[in-house]
């Protein structure tokens, strides 16, 4: 299949960018140089939270904890990269799961026994790095916001490899994903006994330091599932009310048992019917048929409609949360919305339009979330795809107060000193950038560790590299893919021309 775009990489300047932009309807602000005195430098303080700078790295999990939830010198080695990035914001660091079944994979950090010395000890490792990111010769950075992500995987359960899902609902596209026969619809009473052990969990982070939690909506995760669990029946499910119950008791818990403790939510403010590979490997929707069950969509499948996603804001604000993550969809059914790629994952498919429509629509969203509701401090997000370009576009969306605070994801595995750079003034290290390879989602998706794989020279070296590559060359023998459909730079004979 021919390609119908073009690679960031190939734009020459941001006058392609914007020409490029232009051509498909999504013209978004982008600055004509970075300042180190611009919006991305500038302080912010907001409901009480102090922030040195505007950007924030995201949650990035590497599926690299011991059997039983714990952190790995894998896992600090990530922390104390994410320290070096010189964020004003972490927020949550990696998802850690509340319970152990509520893991989507066998090596995801749980709450246990011994989380409060081992997660306190994250985070001084995030600490200590972050102390030392600031340019030679100016006096060390202020210490940023430290987040904890707290999770259940729902869905997409796998606590010891195999499907094991628990689900809010049956859903007629997703169940046939993780096994039909497999699906346990989680009980009211399972999810009281859920909401205590979010609470349980903020209590422990409480302890280890961290200034908030976050209570994970997004990426079809059991939270997020809920909010569309629009045919359940019973108190957690039916009316909006309904469906925001859990969230609800979970922040009346930690009010009453972690006085004092932030909650920050990172939310998939919109979603779309799961996609699918078609015939020439392109994402196409799995069903036209009406679909209710996208929260923030217009019920076709594919439209967004913010109706629901307001009023959930509102309610954030009304129980006194003071900060919002942006994302959308889920990486396990419609990746192209929160994830923009060239290259897909081995599990996906190539992308169903240019991706820069799909980091366009997300920035949109965010800028409308952000003039309605003032009272939160909003996190963008879905910016990796801009490569290079990353700063200027970040730069004039904070200043033109399309959001708050720019968060880094997928880039902050290559290139995790990408916010020092630009707060330095000193050019992006254009070897490491992010070229959207998703070796970091291929590996695990297939019991791998996550890394960047192409791009950092540790796991560049790792022997699971070889395994990789095996298993790159096996998904694009099986996809049978056209002649001129474009080739993996990660491949060895075309790694060292992709950077």
């Amino acid at each position: 299949m021919s390609r119908s775009f073009p690679q960031i990489r190939r734009l020459e300047d941001a006058d392609a960018l914007r020409s490029r932009l232009r051509e498909l309807g999504c013209e978004m602000p982008i600055a004509d140089h970075v300042s180190v005195e611009g919006a991305l430098a500038t302080p912010l303080d907001h409901a009480g939270w102090q922030f040195e700078n505007r950007f924030a790295v995201l949650p990035m999990e590497g599926w690299d904890g011991t059997e039983d939830g714990r952190p790995t010198e894998l896992v600090h080695r990530r922390w104390q990269r994410f320290g070096s990035s010189g964020a004003g914001l972490i927020w949550g660091g990696e998802a850690v799961a509340v319970t152990a079944a509520g893991r989507a994979n066998p090596h995801q950090l749980t709450i246990g026994p011994n989380s409060v010395e081992d997660l306190a000890g994250l985070r001084a490792t995030l600490l200590q790095a972050h102390s030392q990111s600031g340019a030679e010769g100016n006096p060390p950075p202020a210490a940023p916001m430290v987040g904890l992500q707290l999770t259940h995987s729902g869905r997409w359960a796998r606590p010891l490899g195999q499907a094991a899902p628990l689900i809010a609902y049956r859903h007629p596209l997703l169940d046939k994903r993780v096994g039909e026969e497999n699906c346990v619809v989680l009980t009211d009473q399972d999810l009281d006994e859920l909401v205590d052990a979010f609470v349980a969990a903020a209590v422990v982070a409480q302890d280890a330091g961290f200034d908030f939690v976050d209570v994970k909506h997004c990426h079809g995760y059991l939270l997020h599932e809920l909010l569309s669990a629009v045919d359940r029946l019973g108190p957690y499910g039916g009316s909006f009310e309904g469906r925001t119950k859990f969230l609800r008791d979970v922040l009346t818990g930690i009010r009453d048992q972690a006085p004092g403790l932030r909650v920050g939510v990172r939310l998939s403010a919109f979603d779309i019917v799961p996609h699918m590979a078609g015939p020439e490997g392109t994402g196409i929707p799995e069903s036209t048929d009406p679909y209710p069950y996208a929260f923030g969509g217009d019920g076709t499948g594919l439209g967004i409609d913010l109706t629901e996603t307001h009023l959930f804001c509102d309610l954030l604000v009304e129980l006194g949360v003071t900060m919002l993550c942006m994302t959308a969809g889920s990486p396990y059914y419609c990746p192209h919305v929160q994830r923009p790629a060239y290259f897909p994952p081995s599990d996906g498919y190539q992308p169903p339009r240019d991706p820069l429509i799909d980091v366009w629509q997300m920035q949109q969203v965010t800028r409308e979330l952000t003039e309605a509701h003032p009272e939160l401090l909003v996190v963008g997000s879905g910016l990796t795809y801009l490569q290079e370009f990353l700063p200027q576009v970040a730069q004039a969306l904070v200043a033109e107060g399309w959001m708050q605070m720019i968060g880094l994801g997928r880039m902050t595995l290559s290139l995790p000193e990408l916010p020092a750079q630009v707060l330095a003034g000193q050019p992006l290290d254009r070897k490491h950038v992010c070229r959207t390879f998703s070796d970091c989602t291929t590996a695990p998706r297939h019991g791998l560790i996550s890394g960047c794989w192409p791009l950092d020279e540790f796991y560049k070296q790792r022997p699971e590299r070889v395994e990789l590559a095996r298993i790159k060359r096996d998904t694009k023998q099986a996809r049978n893919p056209a002649p001129d459909a474009a080739a993996d730079p990660t491949d060895s004979s075309t790694e060292s021309s992709a950077t």
